[in-house]
């Protein structure tokens, strides 16, 4: 997590030169790490409140921290109880919310973060 004295910045780290992490603020041109922003209309707030809740209610995966509009939380794998790290940021000024996925260790995740995140947005967007 990009931090400042414990704040968030505003930026993800930018994922590593491995297949297992996504993150919406990867440039588009990087086909293997780039998921696109999701637009927020309506309550922003209220667009954050329902991405934790579509997260959370997604198999062991838990809410760890939230700041404002930053939260970051942790999925671990089924058997061998790998830590995916999630995090969302609200960006209000251009009405998105970015997300970013990925694997603590390792170089695959077998396509684990990207279909967890597709599954994540297609799920979010019939709730907002």
């Amino acid at each position: 997590m990009a931090q400042s004295s414990g704040t968030f910045t505003g930026a993800f780290d930018p994922c590593p030169d491995t297949p297992n992490c996504v993150s919406t603020q990867a440039k588009p041109a990087d086909e293997e790490h780039y998921l696109a922003p999701i637009p927020i209309t309506g309550d922003p707030d209220a667009a954050l409140a329902k991405a934790i809740e579509v997260l959370t209610e997604m198999p062991r995966t838990k809410l760890v921290e939230q700041q404002g509009d930053y939260a970051r939380l942790e999925a671990r794998s089924l058997i061998f109880r790998f830590v995916d790290d999630i995090e969302l940021y609200l960006d209000r000024e251009n009405g998105v919310l970015h997300a970013r996925s990925a694997a603590r260790v390792g170089r695959s995740d077998l396509g684990v973060n990207r279909k967890r995140m597709n599954e994540f947005v297609a799920e979010l967007k019939t709730r907002l």
